[in-house]
């Protein structure tokens, strides 16, 4: 089994708003992009994250060998309650998510 990480060319997170975060995880070429596409699952992304996974949405993109992830902040951005204004931390805490298969 792999690591997240050790098969990707990067992962990233951003805002996608005030509400939303998104996790891009590029895959670098085909081969990575298939392994990710099929190993990961949707569920290990919400547990990860503690959201429910009906409030995860997936969007597997083969053209650009990306596999990416929107799901809402806990706290709305810029609110004293938001710890990550930027969205930027997101990402770094799935690279260790092992792949099935």
């Amino acid at each position: 089994m792999s690591e997240l990480g050790q098969i990707v060319e990067k992962i990233r997170s951003k805002n996608a708003g005030p509400f939303w975060v998104t996790i891009d995880i590029f895959c670098g070429g085909a081969a990575a992009y298939d392994q990710v596409q099929a190993g990961l699952r949707t569920d290990q992304i919400a547990a990860a994250f503690q959201v429910p996974l009906d409030q995860i949405k997936r969007f597997d993109i083969p053209y650009l060998n990306v596999v990416k992830f929107s799901l809402p902040r806990p706290a709305i951005q810029g609110t004293i309650a938001d710890r990550d204004m930027h969205g930027a931390g997101w990402g770094p805490m799935i690279a260790e998510l092992t792949l099935a298969g």
